[in-house]
């Protein structure tokens, strides 16, 4: 199963927003901008227009890539699932037995990645080697990760 296409319903609504923010705030200020810019005569040397326009190429390829994903994407409603085990969606907090430290995780889709900015809550995608060790776990449980710069041992304190 490819886990890559799911998104939780809070990160469907934040990427809507953020499509929405790009459509109505960003890419009409910079129209303004290139409209006052072309004011200034010969475009050829024009490098307040040309920055105007790429940066009206970087929005409007952002939007359409947003789009196309959003259509692709099954959104998952992770309101009404147990808190018995870890799974997509949930939030965690685990003590990394290598180092002692204390972190509280959300396993997330993907593409949540750009949009989930919680205070002390580490976003990490359902396809990372973190989140895969996580999926399943429960509380008292060890996940350990395999990464590049070696084995983590996280276990988990509690899921919510």
């Amino acid at each position: 199963m490819d886990l890559s296409v799911f998104i939780t319903k809070q990160g469907m609504e934040k990427l809507q927003k953020r499509i929405q923010h790009l459509m109505n705030d960003e890419r009409p200020e910079v129209i303004k901008q290139i409209a006052i810019a072309r004011e200034f005569g010969d475009l050829s040397e024009n490098a307040e227009y040309k920055a105007g326009k790429e940066r009206q190429r970087y929005i409007d390829t952002e939007i359409d890539y947003l789009r196309r994903r959003s259509a692709q994407l099954k959104v998952v409603d992770t309101e009404g699932f147990p808190k018995d085990v870890l799974r997509f969606g949930s939030y965690c907090v685990a003590d990394d037995i290598t180092n002692g430290e204390r972190i509280c995780y959300q396993v997330v889709g993907a593409e949540e990645l750009n949009f989930t900015h919680e205070e002390g809550v580490m976003a990490v995608s359902v396809v990372s080697p973190i989140g895969k060790a996580l999926l399943g776990k429960k509380v008292g449980e060890i996940a350990v990760v395999s990464a590049p710069m070696g084995e983590r041992h996280l276990k988990i304190i509690e899921i919510r």
